[in-house]
């Protein structure tokens, strides 16, 4: 019979429960690892087909290894149009983000600081326009645009787009007013401030992540909107998603191209998400922490 002496056994006891951490922290690192391939390499496979001739990229079994060309992009850009439909979905984006914060953000400090009459039902309103269903609203605005002669106008999809943005901007922001102290109010206020100093120059700073954070979701939802950019525009105000799709037509795809074009549409969103990520986060969590 084998004798344990009680060091040993304090050792074998302490290196028990290391093994058994170490057995589950492995089974996570695999797992992530899965989840990080599956999220990337859609994403790998664009660009790199992008990087593809039409004969290359319509080869079966795929080529891993080859010649990479920019010809896709220097097509798309220059000779299809490309360039000119982000230069469009870039003016809309801006502007609908700059409108959406410039009306929201007052209306959220009113909700968040005052009470008056039909606040509720102002409130619902704001919270179930964004729950609307866009395909339900396309036939109506497109009847509208043709009547007022504003199809393929920028104008109108920055209004349209509004309209879905405002909502969010109003959600985030006032939720992130009313996580400010009052006090600070008061304070103000016996100093002589007005309310719009105190949104102005108390509030506001305050909430900046909130705002960030509705700033980003607006101009995100701005950039990739794919159905009305279809449906309203035609030339003039063609957005670069609705460019890509229109890509997809006849027997011969171009992939090429059109992974081209995706790539062009994604990667900004990727830089301008990856600049305010920080700000994202912090307002994502601000409101949680009280």
């Amino acid at each position: 019979m084998a004798v344990v002496s009680p060091a040993t056994g304090e050792l074998a006891a302490a290196g028990a429960p290391a093994r058994r951490k170490a057995a589950p922290l492995w089974g996570q690192f695999a797992i992530l690892i899965v989840i990080m391939l599956i999220c990337v390499f859609p994403f790998y496979w664009m660009v790199t087909t992008s990087l593809k001739t039409q004969i290359v990229a319509l080869e079966a079994p795929p080529v891993w290894i080859f010649e990479p060309t920019l010809a896709n992009y220097r097509e798309a850009l220059f000779e299809d149009g490309v360039l000119r439909t982000l230069v469009n979905s870039l003016i809309i984006a801006v502007c609908t983000t700059a409108l959406a914060l410039v009306l929201g953000v007052p209306a959220a400090f009113a909700l968040a600081r005052f009470e008056f009459r039909g606040k509720r039902d102002l409130w619902f309103w704001f919270i179930t326009n964004r729950m609307v269903s866009p395909i339900v609203l396309a036939l109506p605005f497109f009847l509208i645009a043709r009547n007022l002669g504003l199809l393929d106008k920028h104008i109108t999809l920055i209004l349209i787009y509004l309209t879905f943005n405002l909502p969010i901007v109003i959600w985030i922001v006032t939720d992130q007013f009313r996580g400010i102290p009052y006090d600070l109010d008061e304070a103000a206020r016996l100093e002589g401030a007005s309310q719009f100093t105190i949104m102005r120059r108390i509030c506001l700073p305050l909430a900046m992540p909130g705002v960030a954070v509705s700033a980003i979701f607006s101009f995100i939802f701005s950039w990739n909107e794919l159905m009305f950019g279809l449906i309203l525009t035609r030339t003039e105000a063609k957005t670069a998603p609705a460019m890509a799709v229109s890509f997809m037509e006849g027997y011969n795809l171009p992939y090429g191209k059109i992974m081209a074009t995706s790539t062009l549409i994604v990667i900004p969103v990727l830089i301008f998400a990856l600049i305010a990520s920080k700000q994202l986060v912090r307002g994502l969590t601000m409101g949680a922490v009280k």
